[in-house]
């Protein structure tokens, strides 16, 4: 039993779903997992009360034959000298033997093993446990969350039961290690030693987690700290070869360092590693810094004076269908201006999208500037679908709305987009316009630059999640059944880069949002050329 309770652990973990990898992209799709694994439960309960019932049964036989043979044993030919016992033992082994033998070949796994067969198709592969891993660090960084906090299920604004094992967190830092990310992999593999320190129970053994976490303290630069977990490596192990040998080789570079500064000998910093013990190293990002900040709601522009300036009104776009019930506008930024729509998707239009959209669900993907071909990339993580008016008579009333509200032709638009994000979801900065080294972006299209953004929040989002544009200071939060709309493109025709903007990871909930590119054909007397550059 225990063979194949290991054999359905290693299934879970490693079986292949090429078709439908980054599942962790998506909350939508990771629902079904849930009751995927509910099924597998039960079966497996149904697989152990099968196995205890044998051994129940075979149980019952050893009883009752350990009390005949300790008789027949005590006087071997007094008790064959009973006609029926002699008789009985003829039987037993002829026939009574058999039939334990065939209980006990009897395998109740057979019911399981089929039910994992079925269901292992959508498992998740290596790859998503990888990227779920790489989720979890983007959490981490982007709203400076503490590897001790996040392995007691401490989030800002919740305390849960998901705990990180020490397993847990030694698997974390391995990841990181393995991309030769050692900031991450130190941040991980000290959370597992402290555990482990601390007494936690574990499969890993502590001169691993020393072995990994002593090589990447020093791949970050701490030579004294590095000698130091090298040491307690060594002598918890002092077999250790390799241990043996970074030792030597850590205190030669030590000593070498410190005569060519002129430095003398100091101690290792025996303060825990944590969050900004070691500088973070730099990526492709140029704003990194200041869109984590606006995740995390620091860092807002926004002034008093600069407030004053923001209104909401009724407003109903010259459109007769909005005359009678006009919609309710916000400003939420100035310049450039971005507004937000109130009331613009009821919950049951909501639902009804969610519905269309679920089937086809796939990662999401971004054009390369250079081939101008779709491709899939780590700085978007998130599931969409596309919904033509055809589709359904919601997506085409959604449409007629976007239109009425904005005045523009949807005529030329893209179709409306759907978008789930899952566990660290996000979308890194970017312009929805092409740029002028993009020339060919939306060539095959033939409907020119997209002019404008119109986006709908179709839940709430507990925790992260926010709309950000890094070059001016905004932050706009989801609201389940309100839209936020701003230009790309000036009048002139011009991209407006201050429209720069990302979607933050989400750190707690599920976000849905739907959003309609809008083109430049079609606009040409719905909104006039202007004369200069930035009109």
């Amino acid at each position: 039993m225990q063979c194949l309770l290991s054999w359905a652990f290693c299934m879970l973990l490693c079986c292949s779903w090429s078709e439908q990898s980054d599942i962790f992209t998506s909350i939508s799709q990771m629902t079904d997992l849930i009751y995927k694994e509910k099924e597998l439960v039960q079966s497996l309960k149904e697989y152990i009360q099968s196995e205890e019932s044998k051994l129940a049964a075979v149980k019952s036989w050893a009883t009752k034959l350990d009390a005949l043979t300790r008789v027949s044993t005590a006087d071997p030919e007094g008790f064959l000298a009973h006609p029926v016992n002699a008789y009985k033992l003829m039987k037993r082994l002829n026939t009574e033997w058999s039939e334990l033998e065939s209980l006990v070949l009897q395998d109740p796994s057979d019911v399981f093993i089929s039910n994992m067969s079925v269901h292992r198709q959508y498992f998740p592969d290596e790859e998503d446990e990888k990227g779920a891993a790489k989720a979890l660090m983007r959490l981490q960084d982007t709203y400076q969350l503490d590897s001790e906090s996040f392995s007691k299920g401490k989030l800002p604004g919740m305390h849960s039961n998901a705990l990180l094992s020490v397993d847990d967190c030694f698997d974390m830092g391995k990841t990181a290690y393995n991309d030769a990310d050692y900031y991450h992999a130190v941040l991980w593999t000290q959370q597992a030693l402290r555990q482990l320190d601390a007494g936690e129970d574990t499969l890993v053994s502590k001169a691993d987690v020393l072995d990994y976490l002593s090589y990447s303290v020093y791949q970050m630069g701490d030579l004294p700290r590095a000698i130091e977990l090298t040491r307690r490596l060594v002598a918890l192990d002092s077999s250790h070869q390799r241990a043996g040998g970074n030792l030597r080789y850590f205190e030669k570079l030590l000593s070498k360092q410190r005569l060519e500064l002129k430095q003398s000998d100091l101690p290792a910093s025996e303060e825990p590693i944590q969050l900004g013990t070691y500088a973070r190293p730099k990526d492709h990002l140029p704003e990194r810094e200041a869109y984590e900040a606006l995740c995390r709601g620091e860092g807002v522009q926004m002034t008093d004076a600069r407030r004053s300036r923001l209104f909401c009104r009724y407003c109903h776009g010259n459109s007769p269908r909005l005359l009678l019930r006009p919609l309710k506008e916000e400003d939420e930024w100035d310049s450039p201006h971005v507004v937000r729509y109130l009331d613009i998707l009821s919950h049951d239009e909501i639902e009804k999208i969610k519905k269309l959209a679920k089937p086809n669900l796939a990662r999401a993907t971004v054009r390369d500037p250079k081939t101008g071909v779709l491709t899939t990339a780590n700085y978007r993580v998130s599931k969409s679908a596309w919904l033509e008016g055809e589709d359904d008579p919601v997506v085409a009333r959604v449409n007629q709305r976007i239109e009425d509200i904005t005045g523009l032709t949807v005529e030329t638009a893209e179709l409306l987009q759907v978008a789930n994000y899952g566990v660290g979801g996000q979308y890194e900065p970017h312009y929805d316009f092409s740029r002028k080294d993009e020339p060919d972006a939306f060539k095959r299209l033939g409907t020119g630059n997209r002019v404008a953004t119109f986006l709908n929040y179709m839940s709430d989002v507990e925790a992260g999640g926010a709309t950000v544009f890094p070059d001016i200071g905004a932050a706009i939060w989801p609201r389940k059944g309100t839209a936020v709309f701003w230009y790309n493109l000036f009048k002139s025709g011009e991209g407006d880069y201050r429209t720069r903007h990302a979607a933050c990871p989400v750190l707690i909930g599920s976000k849905w949002v739907s959003n309609k590119w809008i083109h430049e054909r079609g606009q040409e007397f719905r909104r006039p050329c202007g004369l200069t550059e930035v009109d």
